[in-house]
């Protein structure tokens, strides 16, 4: 299978498993992928996803002898459209998504780095995006990463297609964290967890309107978010929440 899934403790853990390829991201396995993200949606079981690796690396990109089978206009207006798609499904999932890195994450493997809501990288992990090397602009992975880390520093990566370290993705926002490669499950874990446990209901409330106040204007997005707010206040978690930190208690999530 083309992709692992496993669901423990409110955490689904999504695993690209093509190892011998890299976890190149073939159309088969974004078909997975958006399928696997589709379901967890309405999963209310689910209230943090991570997305890991298997074998010697993260994702390294698209399968590019699986597009260079098919040499068309239309074979690849189709996959990068998928492309497009899968990734707006992380950004639009109504739960936090963490991507949990090791080895490399290149071109559309950084691409989905980027897209999500949280990032974990081991030590030794490398990020680029070198499309520019083999003449092939990382055009699509270029929106995720304009949106992860300021202008200049994706347009480095973009127009030199260097590897850059995992301490060096930190310093410009493209990964939360960093930690031992040994370490790197358990500190992911730890971190879903601990997101886990919030009420989900605010999760989803609190990333949509996120990503959505993003690309408004300022008064424009204050007054979205004033309304968002509003809403949110209404909910039973919120008065539960409110009222649990008054009585000094733990309080009981109902997602609702």
């Amino acid at each position: 299978m083309d992709l692992l899934r496993r669901d423990e403790a409110g955490v689904a853990t999504l695993t690209l498993n093509r190892p011998d390829q890299r976890n190149a991201l073939s159309v088969g396995l974004m078909a997975a992928l958006e399928e696997a993200l589709s379901a967890i949606a309405s999963d209310a079981s689910v209230h943090v996803v991570v997305i890991a690796g298997s074998g010697p690396a993260f994702c390294a990109g698209h399968d590019l002898r699986e597009i260079r089978a098919s040499p068309s206009r239309a074979s690849y207006e189709a996959l990068f459209a998928q492309c497009g798609r899968l990734m707006q499904a992380i950004v639009y999932l109504p739960k936090p998504v963490i991507a949990q890195v090791h080895g490399v994450a290149t071109a559309a493997g950084c691409q989905l780095v980027a897209s999500c809501d949280l990032a974990v990288a081991g030590a030794t992990a490398r990020f680029a995006t070198p499309g520019v090397n083999i003449g092939l602009f990382c055009s699509t992975p270029m929106v995720a990463l304009s949106r992860a880390v300021p202008r200049k520093q994706a347009m480095e990566m973009l127009l030199t297609g260097d590897m850059i370290a995992a301490d060096r993705a930190r310093e410009i926002g493209l990964v939360n964290r960093v930690v031992p490669d040994a370490e790197l499950a358990s500190a992911t874990a730890a971190l879903a967890a601990q997101i886990a446990a919030k009420s989900p209901l605010t999760l989803a409330i609190g990333k949509q309107a996120f990503y959505k106040q993003a690309e408004m204007g300022l008064a424009e997005a204050y007054a979205y978010t004033a309304t968002v707010m509003t809403n949110n206040m209404l909910a039973r978690d919120a008065e539960e929440g409110i009222d649990a930190f008054l009585q000094k208690r733990q309080p009981h999530w109902t997602g609702t």
